[in-house]
């Protein structure tokens, strides 16, 4: 047997290891990503302006909203090392202090959203879409507290390595915004017809309810009894906030640059028009339900990299970031695939406007374009995490989105007048870029270890995760 065919069935038994590993965190990413096509679906079927102000007062919320959401995922790291240290009785004074950040985080957002709809005519949004993006915004601003919380308490449960109950309340979420929304949003069962405001509300109460729920689910649960969540009331301290800060704010800053690209894109297609705007806003958000699947696969691979470093495996270090590689090609393959051949059929399940639709289906063309370039960026940047090797990566994405993607999409859009389309082809080029430079990256960080006896692999930090 040759070396090369020695290899196979260990590479094999990464790729069935990685998709294992992915499966429940691609279930929860696709969970979060429903709620926006709840949101969509309804807003759609309301009407032109109403999903376009539902697109406006979406980008408004999660803009901001990455930071802290970014930053709590510290969270998960440090309770993950302490569990793995054995030093478990001190993952429940650090979580009490980490839901002191997670509130305080919330009240910042909501003190935004209460602000932010003032700017919206400053900024050059149609005047048609202003109304109901004030309403929603106004309305899911109640919510913001819960959703930190609620994520606080997600990586907590994360970290311990137990990610059934995020997949669970996140499609519990699902089944209280379906008929919440439906109902402020037309006017049912007595309510009176909210349009997007309506949705903002019955958002807002699904974040509460399932903020509430998980906390009822850790008080209650077993398996996190002996971490005594809930056995004090602690006041907060500046230390450990401090760490959580310096630990997460890189990260949130990261996440902040990555998905604002998006988001700018959305806020200057929505200057062109409540169509514009409503067939965006239906085109990412198909997009950003095929995106959760290499999402999940690019966290599973940065485990299994950081895994295989913290062994001092250099082989072993290439072969799982190789298993993720082969798993995102088949996956994007069929997203791609789907957009070509259904992009009609999608767009129908959104909205009845011709106009938006036709629009629509066409962005769904660019959409199947960037589907590979979209999984092979993120599984790169996952795999240089498993490296812990983030500083340079931060500098790529930023080059890539804003030093050539937004300016090309800006300039062909807005400035030569190509409108949405220009735009598309900005995101193209961005997340083409930034596949080309961190999977190039990732491959000479990798080679690099290749080379270096196993006692002096930097991965020794890792042992103790």
């Amino acid at each position: 047997m040759t070396p090369q065919t020695s290899q196979l069935p260990r590479f094999g038994s990464e790729v069935r290891a990685t998709a294992t590993l992915a499966l429940p965190l691609v279930l929860g990413h696709v969970s979060t990503g429903l709620i926006g096509f709840v949101d969509n679906v309804i807003a759609g079927h309301h009407g032109t302006q109403t999903l376009a102000a539902v697109t406006i007062g979406t980008a408004l919320l999660w803009l901001p909203m990455m930071v802290p959401i970014g930053t709590l995922i510290s969270l998960t790291a440090s309770v993950s090392q302490l569990n793995g240290a054995g030093r478990r009785a001190e993952i429940g004074p650090l979580f009490r202090q980490a839901l002191w950040l997670a509130l305080a985080l919330g009240l910042l957002m909501f003190a935004f959203l209460s602000l932010v709809p003032y700017a919206l005519a400053p900024f050059g949004i149609a005047p048609e879409i202003i109304p109901g993006a004030r309403g929603f915004l106004h309305g899911i601003r109640w919510g913001a507290p819960a959703l930190t919380l609620f994520f606080c308490m997600r990586y907590l449960s994360e970290g311990m390595h137990w990610t059934l109950p995020t997949m669970l309340i996140g499609f519990g979420g699902l089944a209280v915004l379906a008929p919440l929304g439906y109902a402020f949003t037309f006017g049912h069962f007595g309510l009176p017809e909210m349009g997007a405001a309506g949705l903002g509300v019955a958002s807002a109460i699904m974040m509460w309810s399932q903020a509430l729920a998980f906390a009822l689910y850790l008080w209650n649960a077993r398996r996190f009894s002996h971490l005594q969540l809930f056995a004090r009331f602690d006041g907060p301290h500046p230390k450990p906030i401090a760490q959580l800060l310096r630990t997460g704010l890189p990260i949130g800053v990261t996440v902040l640059m990555e998905g604002g690209l998006f988001i700018a894109t959305a806020l200057l297609i929505a200057r062109l028009g409540a169509v514009p705007a409503a067939a965006h806003q239906i085109a990412i958000n198909v997009s950003a339900l095929c995106f959760m699947i290499p999402m999940g696969v690019a966290e599973a691979t940065t485990v299994r990299v950081g895994h295989a470093l913290g062994a001092g495996d250099a082989l072993g270090v290439r072969r799982a970031a190789h298993a993720g590689y082969v798993i995102v090609l088949g996956t994007q393959a069929l997203s791609a695939t789907a957009l070509l051949l259904g992009h009609d059929a999608v767009v129908a399940l959104y909205t009845r406007d011709l106009a938006v639709a036709g629009l629509a289906g066409s962005l769904l063309l660019y959409a199947a374009a960037f589907q590979f370039p979209d999984g092979i960026q993120v599984l790169s940047a996952g795999a240089l995490r498993g490296l812990k090797d983030t500083r340079v990566p931060m500098w790529l994405a930023v080059l890539s989105y804003w030093g050539l993607g937004m300016p090309l999409g800006a300039g062909l859009g807005l400035g030569l007048g190509w409108g949405p389309q220009g735009m598309w082809m900005g995101l193209i080029v961005g997340l083409t870029a930034a596949a080309v430079l961190m999977a190039t990256r990732f491959q000479r960080s990798s080679r690099r270890l290749l080379g270096l006896p196993v006692s002096q692999i930097p991965g020794s930090d890792l042992r103790g995760m």
